[in-house]
């Protein structure tokens, strides 16, 4: 925790008047932030991450955070006795195992993150995809990576059809900030377990945001020496997927946020969740915390 005791009077008003350019620019403008991985599970960086979202909701712009759980659900199959099981960087998801993404999601690390919120000031409420029939999904194909022909049955994940973000919009218009958790409905109403990150991208361009912030575990998109890459255009990106430089989890990190780009979100940001208050520092001053992606 940083001591801003010592920072003097004339230097705290010198720091607040430099974010009111960004202000002025960003406001009434909607930000989706993704928020996952240890921004999420350390009990310094939640305090941070709530502060930061009811400090931008304060200062008139509209967060909408969308969050993931995988070790959380992770942990709870674990209690259960059940092995979680992954096909191509997908968790398999049977219908014993969706009631738990469920119950994870939609109640504990939601209510979690409203709570958070709520405490720091702000008015959050709990979605999820089914609520004002947000996000319509129909079960994922995948394809084998090594042979198209052939197709990896992964239960109930979910790929979205189309996001409806009137009860979003309804929300973010009266003062209160909507925390969604990745999960859509079909068409006989069964539940589909989303990718996160991906439930993210396609909101932000569905709500034409002005940004999309993605909070990861490391400082950014590297290259294949660890080196920060602060700017990647969607030629780059193709360039990194096709020597390798993304893969894992990364992939549809990326592949979702460039969508997001290529769709008219201004900027899409890839940053460090493990940097306390990394959102202010991102959004309201001129250092860069991470990559950001432009579509061309």
């Amino acid at each position: 925790m940083s001591d801003t005791a010592q920072i003097a009077p004339r230097d705290k008003a010198e720091i607040l008047a430099q974010a009111l350019p960004y202000i002025r620019k960003f406001h009434g403008k909607t930000m989706v932030i993704k928020y996952g991985g240890n921004a999420m599970t350390d009990p310094e960086l939640q305090k941070a991450f709530a502060e930061d979202v009811v400090l931008l909701k304060l200062v008139g712009i509209n967060p909408v955070v969308v969050h993931g759980g995988g070790p959380q659900i992770e942990g709870l199959l674990k209690r259960l006795g059940k092995k979680g099981e992954f096909i191509q960087g997908m968790r398999v998801t049977d219908a014993e195992t969706m009631e738990v993404v469920e119950w994870v999601l939609g109640g504990e690390v939601q209510q979690d993150i409203v709570g958070l919120i709520n405490q720091a000031g702000g008015k959050a409420v709990g979605l999820t995809g089914r609520d004002g029939g947000m996000i319509r999904a129909q079960k994922l194909k995948m394809l084998d990576n090594a042979d198209p022909s052939i197709e990896h049955d992964v239960g109930q994940v979910g790929d979205i059809v189309s996001i409806d973000p009137s009860v979003v919009k309804a929300l973010q218009d009266d003062a209160f900030i909507p925390v969604i958790s990745p999960i859509g409905f079909g068409e006989h109403n069964e539940s589909y377990n989303i990718n996160a990150d991906v439930v993210a991208a396609k909101l932000a361009t569905v709500l034409k945001a002005e940004k999309l912030m993605m909070l990861t575990n490391i400082s950014g998109v590297l290259d294949k020496s660890g080196q920060l890459l602060t700017d990647l255009t969607a030629r780059r990106i193709d360039e990194l997927f096709a020597d390798g430089t993304i893969s894992g989890g990364m992939l549809p990190k990326i592949a979702g946020a460039l969508d997001a780009a290529k769709s008219g979100v201004n900027s899409v940001h890839i940053i460090d969740g493990r940097v306390p208050h990394v959102l202010l520092l991102e959004i309201l001053t001129d250092q860069a915390y991470g990559t950001m992606i432009r579509s061309h």
